[in-house]
C-alpha cells in the first residue's frame, strides 16, 4: 500500500516537472532552439482605390458643411500600425460660416476596403512629403 502511494507521488512530480517543458514565447530570453516560431506578418493583397472610396464616401472624411474642393489624394501605403492601408487626403474648406479655413489634411485607414478612421496630420507626418492626385 505504502509502495503504491510512494509510485503515485514519483508520477504526480514527473508529471509537474514536465508540465513546466515547452516552447518559450517569440521574445522570451532563453536560447533560440527553445523559441516559438514567430507569426507569419499577414499578406496584404493589392492597394485600395481610393479615390473611387472617395467618389463614393467623401462625407466619411470632410463634413458637407465644408463644401469640399480640390480635393487630392495620395497613394496608399500599408500600415505599420495594424492591417490595411493608409493615405492622405486634401482638399480645400470652408467654416460653417461661409469663411475659406484654407487646405485640411487627414490621413485615412482603409481596412477591409472602407475608410475606417481619418485623423487630421500634424506638422511632423509623413503627409507633407507625398505626392499628391486630384479625384
Amino acid at each position: 500500500m505504502r509502495r503504491i502511494g510512494v509510485h503515485i507521488a514519483l508520477v504526480a512530480g514527473a508529471a509537474l516537472m514536465l508540465a513546466g517543458c515547452g516552447f518559450a514565447d517569440v521574445r522570451a530570453p532563453v536560447p533560440d532552439f527553445m523559441r516559438g516560431k514567430a507569426p507569419d506578418p499577414p499578406t496584404l493583397g493589392t492597394p485600395p482605390d481610393v479615390k473611387m472610396l472617395l467618389r463614393q464616401k467623401l462625407d466619411s472624411v470632410f463634413m458637407a458643411a465644408s463644401q469640399p474642393t480640390h480635393v487630392r489624394v495620395s497613394e496608399p501605403r500599408p500600415n505599420l500600425r495594424g492591417p490595411g492601408w493608409t493615405a492622405c487626403v486634401k482638399a480645400e474648406v470652408v467654416s460653417v460660416t461661409g469663411k475659406p479655413l484654407g487646405t485640411q489634411t487627414y490621413r485615412i485607414e482603409i481596412s477591409d476596403g472602407v475608410i475606417a478612421d481619418r485623423q487630421k496630420v500634424e506638422a511632423e507626418d509623413t503627409c507633407t512629403s507625398e505626392s499628391y492626385e486630384p479625384v
